[in-house]
C-alpha cells in the first residue's frame, strides 16, 4: 500500500489549488451557486475517516477490489495497477481511466501517465462527489422523507423544499447513466458493487426519502451507523410476508374498531382517542414482539393519556368488560381514595406472546395528567425489576415510554430522564420510545410549541438514533417498530420512534379544533382512514380478500358487544384490578396487611458492636484513606467503646441492621455517598489509586442484602421519580431520596404532588419511599435553611378536628389510614427507629424525615446504646424527664416543639434556671398526629399553659397545623400561644446578626413566663 500510495503522489503533480486554476470556465461555472429558489442539501463532516474523501482514498480503495479480483474494475485500472505493481515505465502501456460517458470498453486509447492526469482527477473527483451525495441522503435525506400522512407540513419550520442538487456535489444531469463504484459506507448495493448514478439515486430515495426518515448520522459509533444503515439501505430489505401482514391488518382492524366503538357507545365521554393514529398498536406490539423473540420477559410502560384505553385493552390485553366498566358513574367503588379517571389507570399482566411463544409480563404504569411525569418512575421501576432478577445487562426487562409531542419538546423531565440512560447506578440499558406526533399540541401548533425542527431533537443528546415514520403506512411503521427493538437489544441504549399523525377530533372528544387550526382539520375531514387505505392495499395484493376483511370487522365488533353487554352485570368497581406493580404474599388475599402489630426495632448489643465496628473500619487490604477520614472513622470507634452514636453512625446502625436481615437499602440524591455535611461517608476512595472504591456496609455479613449509594446528577425532579419507581418494584426494599438541603425540594414538587402523597388514594397502590430533607434554620440564607414542611403538612389527610378512638395497636392504625408520615427527630436513637420501623410494619407508607445539620456534630445529639436494645421503639413523642417532668403540678408553662429547636430551648432555659418552671416536650412525629400520647401529656401539667415554639415564620413551619390538632386534644379547654418568628415571605434571612437576632426574640417569647399575660 506504501509503494501504491507513492505511485499515486506522481501520478498527482498539482497540488490542489493548481489543480483548480487549471480547470476549464466551463467546468467551474458547473460548481457554481444553485438558484435561490431551491435550498439544496449541503454535506458535513463525517464521523468515519474513509468520508473525508481525498483521491489517494479512492484510489486506495480501487486498488484493494483489484488485488481481490483484477475483473471487478475498469480496465484501465487493470493496466495501471499492472504497470506500478511491476515497475513498468510510467509513460508506457498506460490505459487511462474511464470518463464513464457511454464509450465502449475497446475505444480507449493508449496514452502517456501525464497527458491522462486530467482523466484520473476527473474520474477521482466524480467518484468522490457520488461519495458525497450518499453522505448527504443519509445525514439529511430525512427533511426530504413524506412523513406527513396529511401531506400539509414540512418536517422543518421552512416552507421551501429541500432538494439534493446534483450541482451541489459536482455532478450534472449528463452523469446519472454513468457507472460508479459503490463505497463501502453504504449498502444500497446489496450484492452489486458497481451502480449507475440513476440507480444510486433511486435506491437512496426509497431507503431514506419515502415513508421513513432516519436520523442517525451524529452518532459517534461508527459500528451502530454502520448497522442503521443497513437495516434502511439492503435493498428489498422491507418485505413482509402474507402472513406479517395478515398479523398487521389484524391488528388495525381492532386498533380501529375499538375506538369506532367507544365512539359509538359513549359519544360524549372524554376517552383522549387514538383516531388519526390507529398504526401505534401495531407499533407497540412489533415492539414488543420482537423483544420477546430477543429474550425480553418483562416490559414497563408508561404513556400519556392519548389512546391509553386502546393500549390498555389491545396492547396490554385487559379484559374489555373492565374498561367498559369505567364509564358507568353508577358503580360503586370497592376501595377507598378517590380513585381516578379511566385514561390515567394502569394495570399489569402476564400472558403468553403468540409471536414469540414466550411468557411476557407487560405492565403500564398509572400517570397524572402531568405530562411525562411517569418518565422517570417507569425507569426506576425498571431498574429494580433488573436489579431483583439479576438482570445486570437489561436483557430480560425493558422499558417502553410513548410521549405526545408538544410534551416531549416541552417538558424539562425528558431531558431530564434521558440524562439518566447511561449514567451506572440509574441506566436501564435503553428505552424505546415513541412519540405520538399528532402534530399539535391541544390548540398549539408545533412552531409555537418548540425551537427545534423535530419534536424528538432532545434525543440528540444521548446519541439515540430517531426514526420518523408516516403512521399512515402501517408497513413502514411496523418495519421500523422492529428496528428500534433490535436496536435496543444489540446496542442497549435508547431509541426513538417518531410516529408522524394526526388527531381526527379534538384535544378530547368534545373540543371543536375547527377554531384553531382550520386548514389541517379541513383536510382531515377529507383524509381516508388508515385501516382503510391499508386494507385496500392488501386486497389490490391478493393477501386478503374483501370478504375475509370484512368478517375479521364482524369478528372483533361482536367482540366488543358481548363485553358491553357483560359489562352490565357489574356493580361494583374494583381500583385495585387495575395495580401496575402487585406485591405477591406481602398483603392477604383481599389485599390487607397481614397484621397490624409492629415489633420492636431494637437490635442486639452484639449488632450494634459490630455493625459500629465496621462504620470505623476500611474492610479492604491495600486501601490508604484520606487523613481526615481516618479522624472520623477513630471517632467512630471511640463512640462505639463509649457505647453511644451521633447521627451517621446511627443511620449506619439502622441500614446494616436491615440489610442484615435481607432487606436491600438503596440510597440516592447528590452527594449522598460521602454527605452533603461530609458526615456519612458510605463510599471510601483509596488516595492511591484512582477510581478504587470501598463500601464498607457491604461487608456487614456474608449473606446480607446489597447496599446500593449512589451519587446522583443534579436533577432532582427525575432523580426522585426514579426512586419512587422502584420503590414500586417491591416493598422489601428500604429506598431513601436525599435532597441536598430540604430547600430544594421543590423542583420535584410534581412527583411528590401526584405521586408520593395522593398514588394510594388514586391508584391503590401503597409506597414506602423515603425523602430525608435537611431542614434547619441556621442562618445559611433562605435557600439553605426549610425543607418547607408546612407543604408536606398540608396534604396530610389526618382531620385535625377529630379526636381518633382508642384502640388497640392506635399508632399502627393511625400509620395505615394516613397517606404519608412526617417526622423530625431530634435523637440519633429515634432516626435509627424511624427507618427501620419502615421496613419492620407490615404495610408501606411514604416517609419524610426533616434531617437536621448542625445536630450531625451537636455534643449533646448523641443516643446511647440503650436507646436501640430489644423492647426500644421510635417515640412519637419525647416527654421531659428533668425536674419539670419530676413535679408536673408546679410547672407553669409546657413548651411543645420539634426538630433541633428544643437544645437551643433547653439551653436558653438551663441558663436562666427554668429548669422546674418549663417543661419542654418534642413531638418528632408531626404526621399522623400523636393524639393519645400529647393529651396524656398535656394532662400531667394541669396548671401550665400551652406554647408552640418552632423556629420557622409563623406562615410556614408547623404551627398551622398543630395548633387545631393540640386544640382539639386539649379540648380548647387552654389557649395555644405561639412562640417562633412573625410572618414573612422568604423562608429565612440571609444576614447572620438578623438570624441571631430573630433566635433570641423567638426564645423570648417562649420562655418568658409573663409574656402572655392578660392575653385571651
Amino acid at each position: 500500500m506504501h509503494h501504491l500510495r507513492t505511485t499515486v503522489l506522481r501520478l498527482r503533480p498539482l497540488t490542489a489549488a493548481q489543480a483548480i486554476q487549471s480547470a476549464s470556465p466551463g467546468r467551474l461555472a458547473g460548481l457554481e451557486g444553485t438558484p435561490p429558489s431551491a435550498r439544496f442539501l449541503k454535506t458535513t463532516t463525517a464521523p468515519e475517516p474513509s468520508f473525508n474523501g481525498t483521491g489517494s482514498n479512492y484510489v486506495e480503495e480501487m486498488y484493494a477490489a483489484w488485488l481481490e479480483n483484477p475483473r471487478s474494475v475498469h480496465k484501465s485500472w487493470d493496466v495501471y495497477f499492472q504497470n506500478a505493481t511491476g515497475g513498468s515505465s510510467m509513460g508506457v502501456t498506460y490505459q487511462s481511466p474511464p470518463s464513464m460517458s457511454g464509450s465502449s470498453e475497446g475505444q480507449f486509447a493508449v496514452q502517456p501517465l501525464v497527458g491522462a492526469q486530467p482523466s484520473v482527477e476527473k474520474l477521482v473527483e466524480d467518484h468522490l462527489a457520488v461519495q458525497s451525495l450518499i453522505r448527504a441522503y443519509q445525514v439529511r435525506g430525512h427533511h426530504m422523507a413524506q412523513l406527513d400522512p396529511l401531506g400539509i407540513s414540512c418536517v422543518d419550520f421552512d416552507d421551501t423544499p429541500c432538494p439534493i442538487g446534483l450541482q451541489n456535489v459536482g455532478l450534472d444531469s449528463s452523469s446519472m447513466d454513468r457507472m460508479f463504484r459503490i463505497p463501502k459506507t453504504t449498502f444500497i448495493g446489496g450484492k452489486e458493487s458497481i451502480l449507475t448514478l440513476r440507480e444510486i439515486i433511486r435506491r437512496l430515495e426509497m431507503a431514506y426519502c419515502q415513508h421513513i426518515g432516519v436520523e442517525f448520522m451524529f452518532i459517534n459509533d461508527v459500528e451502530q451507523c454502520q448497522w442503521i444503515r443497513q437495516r434502511f439501505e439492503t435493498p428489498g430489505i422491507m418485505q413482509f410476508t402474507v402472513e406479517e401482514k395478515r398479523t398487521l391488518l389484524a391488528r388495525m382492524i381492532r386498533s380501529t374498531r375499538f375506538e369506532e366503538f367507544l365512539q359509538r357507545k359513549w359519544s360524549s365521554e372524554k376517552r383522549f382517542g387514538l383516531e388519526g393514529c390507529e398504526s401505534l398498536i401495531p407499533a407497540l406490539k412489533t415492539i414488543i414482539d420482537r423483544s420477546s423473540q430477543n429474550g425480553v420477559e418483562s416490559v414497563i410502560m408508561g404513556m400519556p393519556h392519548r389512546g391509553r384505553l386502546n393500549v390498555l385493552a389491545n396492547v396490554v390485553r385487559k379484559d374489555l368488560d373492565q374498561i367498559f366498566c369505567q364509564f358507568d358513574s353508577k358503580l360503586e367503588a370497592a376501595d377507598e381514595g378517590s380513585g381516578d379517571v379511566k385514561y390515567h389507570l394502569g394495570m399489569y399482566h402476564k400472558r403468553m406472546n403468540r409471536v414469540s411463544d414466550k411468557q411476557i409480563t407487560i405492565s403500564l404504569m398509572a400517570n397524572p395528567s402531568h405530562l411525562e411525569a411517569v418518565d422517570p418512575v417507569v425507569q426506576g421501576k425498571t431498574k429494580a425489576e433488573q436489579f431483583y432478577s439479576g438482570d445486570s445487562e437489561g436483557k430480560k426487562v425493558m422499558p417502553i415510554l410513548l410521549h405526545g409531542d408538544a410534551a416531549f419538546a416541552g417538558q424539562g423531565v425528558v431531558y431530564e430522564t434521558f440524562h439518566l440512560s447511561d449514567l451506572p447506578s440509574y441506566t436501564t440499558h435503553g428505552t424505546v420510545h415513541v412519540v405520538v406526533n399528532n402534530q399539535i399540541g391541544f390548540t398549539t401548533d408545533p412552531r409555537m410549541a418548540r425551537s427545534s425542527p423535530y419534536p424528538t431533537d432532545i434525543a440528540r443528546v444521548v446519541n439515540a438514533p430517531i426514526f420518523h415514520v408516516n403512521g399512515d403506512d402501517p408497513e413502514a411503521v411496523m418495519y421500523v417498530c422492529g428496528v428500534a427493538a433490535d436496536w435496543r437489544n444489540t446496542f442497549h441504549k435508547d431509541v426513538v420512534v417518531d410516529l408522524v399523525c394526526y388527531r381526527r377530533n379534538g384535544h378530547n372528544e368534545m373540543d371543536e379544533p375547527m377554531f384553531t387550526q382550520p386548514l389541517m382539520y379541513k383536510q382531515i375531514k377529507k383524509q381516508k382512514g388508515v385501516l382503510q387505505k391499508f386494507a385496500e392495499k392488501l386486497i389490490t395484493e391478493g393477501v386478503v380478500t374483501t370478504q375475509e376483511y370484512e368478517e375479521q370487522i364482524a369478528a372483533y365488533d361482536k367482540i366488543c358487544e358481548d363485553a358491553y353487554a357483560h359489562s352490565k352485570d357489574e356493580k361494583i368497581l374494583h381500583i385495585k384490578h387495575w395495580l401496575d406493580s402487585p406485591w405477591p404474599d406481602f398483603f392477604t388475599l383481599d389485599g390487607q396487611p397481614k397484621t397490624m402489630s409492629c415489633p420492636s426495632t431494637g437490635i442486639s448489643e452484639d449488632e450494634l458492636n459490630h455493625i459500629g465496628s465496621i462504620a470505623a473500619s476500611v474492610p479492604m487490604e491495600d486501601f490508604t484513606i484520606h487523613g481526615g477520614l481516618s479522624r472520623i472513622l477513630k471517632g467512630r470507634s471511640i463512640m462505639v467503646a463509649q457505647q453511644v452514636c451521633d447521627w451517621a453512625l446511627a443511620e449506619y446502625m439502622a441500614f446494616g441492621s436491615l440489610l442484615k436481615q435481607g432487606v436491600h437499602v438503596r440510597l440516592s440524591g447528590q452527594d449522598v455517598e460521602r454527605g452533603t455535611f461530609s458526615h456519612r461517608h458510605h463510599v471510601l476512595h483509596d488516595q492511591n489509586v484512582d477510581k478504587r472504591i470501598c463500601i464498607p456496609m457491604n461487608f456487614i455479613s456474608p449473606d446480607q442484602a446489597s447496599y446500593t449509594v449512589c451519587n446522583s446528577p443534579l436533577s432532582e425532579y427525575s432523580v426522585l421519580g426514579f426512586e419512587l419507581g422502584f420503590a414500586m418494584a417491591s416493598p422489601n426494599a428500604l429506598v431513601l431520596w436525599e435532597a441536598q438541603f430540604g430547600d430544594f425540594n421543590n423542583t420535584a414538587q410534581c412527583i411528590i404532588d401526584q405521586f408520593i402523597s395522593s398514588g394510594q388514594a388514586k391508584w391503590v397502590r401503597q409506597n414506602g419511599i423515603v425523602l430525608l430533607l435537611p431542614h434547619g434554620l441556621e442562618g445559611m440564607g433562605p435557600e439553605h435553611s426549610s425543607g418547607r414542611p408546612e407543604r408536606f403538612l398540608q396534604m396530610c389527610n389526618d382531620d385535625p378536628d377529630v379526636f381518633p378512638k382508642p384502640s388497640e395497636d392506635f399508632a399502627e392504625h393511625q400509620l395505615y389510614d394516613c397517606n404519608w408520615i412526617v417526622v423530625n427527630c431530634s435523637t440519633p436513637a429515634n432516626y435509627f427507629h424511624v427507618l427501620r420501623r419502615q421496613m419492620l410494619l407490615s404495610f408501606r407508607k411514604p416517609l419524610v424525615i426533616f434531617t437536621p445539620k448542625s445536630l450531625l456534630r451537636h455534643p449533646e445529639a448523641k443516643s446511647s446504646f440503650d436507646d436501640m436494645l430489644p423492647g426500644t421503639h421510635f417515640q412519637r413523642i419525647i416527654v421531659d424527664d428533668g425536674p419539670a417532668g419530676a413535679r408536673p403540678e408546679s410547672v407553669k408553662r409546657v413548651v411543645l416543639c420539634t426538630g433541633k429547636v428544643y437544645y437551643e430551648l433547653t439551653r436558653e432555659r438551663r441558663n436562666r434556671g427554668l429548669d422546674g418552671d418549663i417543661a419542654v416536650i418534642r413531638i418528632e412525629q408531626l404526621s399522623p398526629f400523636p393524639f393519645d400520647l400529647v393529651k396524656s401529656e398535656t394532662d400531667r401539667f394541669p396548671n401550665a399553659e400551652l406554647v408552640w415554639c418552632q423556629e420557622e415564620h409563623k406562615n410556614q413551619g408547623y404551627y398551622d397545623y398543630v395548633k387545631p390538632r393540640l386544640q382539639t386534644t386539649v379540648g380548647y379547654r387552654r389557649p395555644i400561644w405561639y412562640a417562633g418568628r412573625e410572618p414573612a415571605a422568604a423562608p429565612a434571612t440571609g444576614n447572620k446578626q438578623a438570624h441571631v437576632c430573630e433566635l433570641q426574640r423567638l426564645l423570648d417569647t417562649a420562655l418568658d413566663l409573663h409574656v402572655f399575660s392578660g392575653r385571651v
